[in-house]
């Protein structure tokens, strides 16, 4: 399998002479199997650089896997090419949401109104159709396996495995690991303990094993307590669950949009030495645009 990064910066797209190194572009991650199958995960600003490489090898058909719906994971998609040349396909995968009752059409339908973009939906010249995703529940892209896995983020975020020939990614999206609402002592604090511990020890097994893990590590540990809820990982947490879970190689990614290059290896190099134990024999990386990691 072969996993390419063409977005890597989270929130919103952050271009300059600062982030030249890693990467300006918001989440887009270009997934291929062993038989050459298209796999996106995430269709932030990344996936248009990304649509412009997929012009030499029409037609295609793009299987894309949205996490959840923030700008950040979705706004590149009205600019993905294929949509307007006749004989693609944009297959979109992702969640149904309880709240509006809508499922994973909702994010082309809402992106493409007149009012946002000057192009319809139904003067696309690909076909694109919606797939709805049940967590836990495995269904069949092309020859690879993928099973979405609910994470902690404030709306409905699908984390991803994929599997192909005994190979296997896991991808977070945004994720904060679970975390006690309570403080200790209070009513309902071991009540809640009991549920955070299920839901990390289940996702934990969603992600075992994985040769491939990509995780949010937005944070560092002394930015983390006043970003408590916002939804995302610090280097420390994906560095500890890559350990626990036995991942192979770590990627660290959805960088602080306000970093520069040289302040992001300053804190992933950091994060490093201040996690030796738990690092030590595993291959962690800082995803960078443009970079190609074959296994």
């Amino acid at each position: 399998m072969k996993v390419r990064f063409w977005g890597v910066r989270g929130s919103i797209a952050s271009p300059g002479p600062k982030t030249v190194r890693y990467g300006g572009n918001t989440t887009c991650i270009e997934i291929r199997t062993d038989n050459n199958e298209l796999i996106i995960l995430d269709a932030g600003t990344g996936i248009f650089p990304l649509s412009q490489t997929l012009l030499a090898e029409l037609p295609v058909t793009a299987n894309v896997l949205i996490t959840h719906s923030h700008w950040d994971h979705i706004q590149g998609l009205p600019f993905f090419i294929p949509n307007f040349i006749p004989g693609n396909t944009l297959r979109l995968h992702g969640s149904f949401d309880p709240v509006t009752g809508k499922g994973i059409e909702q994010i082309m339908s809402v992106q493409l109104q007149y009012s946002f973009f000057p192009v319809r939906e139904a003067e696309m010249k690909a076909r694109i159709e919606y797939v709805n995703l049940v967590p836990g529940e495995t269904v069949q892209v092309g020859s690879a396996y993928v099973t979405p896995c609910i994470l902690n983020h404030p709306v409905i975020d699908f984390g991803y495995r994929i599997e192909c020939n005994g190979k296997s990614i896991f991808f977070t999206g945004d994720h904060e690991p679970p975390y006690n609402i309570y403080e200790p002592g209070d009513d309902g604090y071991e009540e809640y303990q009991v549920f955070v511990d299920e839901k990390i020890a289940s996702i934990h097994d969603a992600i075992k094993g994985v040769d491939v893990l990509i995780a949010d590590s937005s944070y560092t540990d002394a930015e983390y307590p006043s970003k408590r809820g916002w939804g995302h990982g610090t280097f420390t947490s994906c560095i500890a669950s890559a350990r626990h879970v036995g991942a192979k190689v770590l990627f660290c990614t959805h960088h602080e949009p306000t970093r520069s290059d040289d302040a992001l290896e300053e804190a992933f190099n950091r994060a490093l030495e201040v996690n030796l134990k738990l690092a030590t024999g595993l291959d962690i990386r800082l995803a960078r645009e443009g970079e190609v990691y074959e296994f």
